[in-house]
């Protein structure tokens, strides 16, 4: 059998590299698309279109804005004479924030009253909106405080009374909220996903179209035998895509990777059990290379939005959060950003571990026993 097995895997092997655009494929796009989305897929929001419109044209509200063009954050590009000016920039998408001073501001706030000040969002984008109302507040947060501090010093009174509680963020595993380092790690689990997933499902159903499959079937080869010469050489080709994405994610985007490298071949090993099994299932309900594209499409795309890395899992209905318990991204995009960024091992990772094993192993045994009776 291991005779067979080893010359099966042999062949695999040398006509997948045998093959020029195979071999493009099974090393440039996983590179490519790790580079493509490793700088799209990014939620740090710099230079936002802000607008102003100024009703007041006092000292205070020329000193607002200047704050908030102080920052990285916010360009302010527009000055607005009107408020009908408003609807015309938003439509046209050329501000996402417009910062509106009533004609009062600067006189109640020498009054010591509080101020009118209105922040107008394009909401079509919730999360964006989201990101610059925060960015936005702590703007005014900090003018507020300062504020504060000058009428207690005016008073006589000690400026730290402006912020009782002094708050002091700290961010362990990404000081700088850096989201490439979220991601990146989230991007090399989807890739390698495609590639192991797609790259089997294909094979078999070549074999399927070429007609060569008989030819196969009335050797001494078993089923058995058949699908592990399939998916070894993938699982292998995989591996060494893991190894490429990897060096690019650390050297290129510079994420640190403090983890253990065992531990990252062995969650990966398990993640492709998870893989190769669902290439094996879409490759027996597949009759053309063109419906497996489709097939791997239409398990691919939910596997991606119900993993957590775009979406948080606990923002999901609760039948939803159950449904991800059958998607093996959700382990492993746990188990790669941990062991990048957080250096942990198995004695943290073993509860995503034991779950991708018993989901991979499950998934494999009801593949091979399909794909054997529609051999047989």
């Amino acid at each position: 059998m291991l005779r067979r097995l080893r010359r099966m895997v042999k062949k695999e092997l040398i006509q997948a590299l045998r093959d020029p655009r195979l071999r493009l494929f099974v090393i440039l796009p996983p590179l490519i698309q790790l580079i493509i989305y490793g700088y799209a897929i990014n939620f740090d929001l710099k230079n936002i279109d802000t607008g102003v419109l100024d009703q007041d044209l006092s000292r205070a509200s020329r000193q607002l804005v200047s704050r908030f063009a102080a920052t990285e954050y916010f360009a302010v590009n527009h000055f607005l004479r009107e408020p009908g000016e408003i609807s015309q920039l938003m439509d046209r998408n050329r501000v996402t924030l417009v910062v509106r001073f009533a004609q009062d501001f600067g006189r109640e706030l020498a009054g010591g009253r509080p101020a009118r000040l209105q922040l107008i969002l394009d909401g079509t984008d919730s999360n964006s909106a989201l990101v610059v109302a925060r960015y936005a507040a702590q703007v005014l947060a900090d003018y507020q405080e300062e504020l504060a501090a000058a009428r207690l010093s005016a008073l006589g009174l000690p400026p730290e009374l402006a912020r009782p509680v002094r708050l002091e963020p700290r961010a362990w595993f990404n000081e700088n909220l850096i989201s490439r380092w979220s991601f990146v790690p989230g991007v090399i689990a989807m890739v390698v996903m495609l590639v192991s997933l797609m790259l089997t499902a294909l094979a078999v159903v070549r074999e399927k179209e070429l007609g060569t499959m008989e030819q196969i079937l009335v050797t001494p080869l078993r089923p058995l035998e058949f699908l592990l010469g399939k998916t070894i050489p993938f699982v292998l080709i995989a591996l060494l895509d893991v190894v490429l994405v990897t060096l690019v994610g650390i050297y290129w985007f510079e994420v640190p990777f403090r983890g253990s490298l065992a531990v990252l071949f062995l969650g990966t090993l398990f993640f492709l059990f998870n893989s190769v099994g669902l290439g094996l299932l879409i490759s027996t309900v597949s009759a053309t290379q063109q419906q497996a594209m489709m097939a791997g499409t239409f398990f691919f795309t939910p596997a991606i939005l119900l993993s957590g890395l775009v979406f948080p899992l606990r923002n999901m209905p609760e039948a939803v959060q159950y449904l991800t318990y059958l998607n093996p991204l959700r382990y492993f995009i746990i188990i790669i950003q941990d062991v990048f960024l957080k250096g942990v091992g198995l004695e943290v990772l073993w509860p995503q571990m034991l779950g991708l094993g018993l989901l991979g192993l499950a998934l494999l045994t009801f593949s091979v026993l399909r794909s054997q009776r529609h051999l047989g």
